[in-house]
């Protein structure tokens, strides 16, 4: 997994990428990135398998802000992206989700 991030000129929006590596979606047939940036809209941000078997997404969101997300496979399966900013509990029991922190220094 990984998350890269390009901030634009004027610094207000950042260019966000969003990657699973092939090894824990190899399986899947489907992959979506959900979180506050899409007020958890499961099919909002569906990411696209490339060539070399990564899925991926770039989004435009705001910056100076922090987002919460988790990854959702197949429409059933979620996971945590362990190379993010941070990590908070989720609202279920045993959960986290992963934290994105677009805030400008």
């Amino acid at each position: 997994m990984g998350i890269t991030k390009k901030y634009l000129s004027d610094n207000k929006i950042c260019r966000v990428t969003f990657t699973l590596p092939p090894g824990l979606s190899k399986k899947a047939k489907t992959a979506n990135v959900v979180g506050d940036f899409n007020s958890w809209d499961l099919n909002a941000h569906p990411m696209k398998r490339r060539k070399n078997g990564h899925f991926a997404i770039s989004l435009e969101l705001p910056a100076g802000k922090e987002y919460q997300f988790r990854y959702l496979m197949d429409g059933n399966i979620w996971d945590t992206d362990l190379k993010a900013d941070g990590l908070v509990a989720a609202s279920f029991p045993d959960q986290q989700n992963s934290v994105l922190n677009l805030k400008i220094r």
